[in-house]
């Protein structure tokens, strides 16, 4: 059987200066020289975020939205399950789940264990509350959104059972700080802005940039904390990738402009830090603001993109677990840190990767070169407000 390929593009479109919204599909050909448009699913409307369950040929798609608490008069945040046709690549939806927490923004799962996990980023704005003191006099006090981790159960065709296990996550960074989300506040209270299981299926590594830690959860239905790694205050840790072997992991640092590296002990849960780069030109002096990071399947290499420099970089790993930055191609201007390029992905080989260029409402193809990491443009497609792309093969 000759595998086809689908590359599936999340968009955005709920904010009212949205173009996109629901779920894009092209065919990939030519080792990633040719996109060629399939079909597109509605909903979920503000799709963020995707992942590909093999093994049910299920996608699954976070609705990245704060849920109205007055009706609601529109769809709340939740994670969402689509069959996927292995002849047409057609998306079927299956059902939904509500995700507790503003905006679910990161998926993961455990095959054998069929768990779905996801990030609930909450958001940035607040509640001012009327308070008393106990002599008598009048302040404010000022609540903020949740944010979670949650663990979904899953049916064995793909389907969302329902939650099994929930982490609310606590504390606050540097408030204001240096970020110019949220006019500096970026920092008031916790944002989960990625769950990602480790290679031996114990863990769930929770990146809350609003805390600056990396928070290590048992895999299991009491998600309980295992273990954290704090960063110093305003670094922002975002999201984080681990190596072949499972012993190294990468994490963006959104505030600090860097790239960390770190080794991870399966038996126990530890982080230890191997070292802080920054994932910027030396030369580069404007605001910068990295978000995705992937490993590259063949291993040795590490790619990050930069909002800000708009760039996507990548770095050699070290037989120590240094990182040395190698290039960079650049990406379109962006008009601030949540309006850039959002996110990357590998082909299976590691031959092309795909970029959501969201500010210039395209999706970028790249041949990468196996020795030196190296990329070369081969070709774009028009997508409104691409977030996010899952690239899935298909059998004949």
């Amino acid at each position: 059987m000759v595998p086809r390929l689908v590359a599936y593009v999340g968009t955005y479109g709920v904010s009212p200066d949205a173009r996109g919204g629901g779920i894009f599909s092209f065919h990939v050909a030519s080792g990633g020289a040719a996109l060629t448009a399939l079909g597109h699913a509605a909903e979920p409307k503000d799709a963020g975020y995707l992942l590909h369950a093999p093994e049910t040929n299920t996608l699954y798609a976070v609705d990245e939205r704060k849920t109205d608490g007055r009706g609601p008069v529109d769809k709340p945040a939740a994670v969402h399950a689509l069959a996927i046709d292995r002849e047409t690549g057609k998306l079927s939806w299956l059902n939904a789940r509500i995700a507790p927490g503003p905006r679910p923004t990161f998926l993961d799962h455990h095959p054998e264990k069929r768990f779905l996990v996801s990030a609930n980023h909450g958001d940035f704005q607040h509640v001012e509350k009327v308070v008393q003191a106990e002599d008598g006099s009048w302040s404010v006090e000022y609540v903020y959104d949740d944010s979670t981790a949650i663990l979904f159960a899953l049916e064995d065709d793909g389907r969302i059972s329902g939650i099994t296990g929930l982490q609310v996550l606590s504390g606050r960074g540097t408030d204001p700080n240096s970020s110019p989300q949220n006019g500096g506040h970026a920092q008031s209270n916790p944002h989960a802005h990625c769950a990602v299981i480790d290679p031996s299926g114990n863990y769930v590594l929770v990146c809350d940039k609003g805390t600056d830690r990396i928070l290590v959860l048992d895999l299991s239905p009491g998600l309980n904390i295992v273990s954290e790694f704090k960063f110093p205050p305003e670094t922002g840790a975002r999201h984080l990738a681990f190596d072949k072997t499972g012993r190294m992991a990468f994490a963006t640092l959104e505030f600090a402009s860097e790239l960390a590296s770190l080794r991870f002990d399966p038996a126990t849960g530890e982080l230890e830090l191997v070292e802080r780069v920054s994932t910027v030109t030396a030369g580069y002096r404007g605001t910068n603001e990295p978000a995705e990071v992937r490993v590259h399947p063949g291993g040795g290499l590490v790619y990050v993109n930069n909002r800000g420099e708009d760039s996507l970089a990548w770095f050699r790993i070290e037989p120590d677990g240094h990182l040395t930055r190698q290039g960079a191609v650049t990406l379109s201007p962006s008009v601030h840190p949540g309006l850039a390029a959002r996110s990357f992905t590998f082909a299976s080989d590691g031959s092309f990767l795909l970029v959501a260029d969201r500010p210039a409402d395209l999706v970028r193809s790249y041949s990468v070169n196996p020795d030196t990491g190296a990329l070369t443009w081969l070709t774009q497609t028009s997508v409104p407000d691409p977030a996010f792309i899952a690239l899935v093969e298909l059998d004949d």
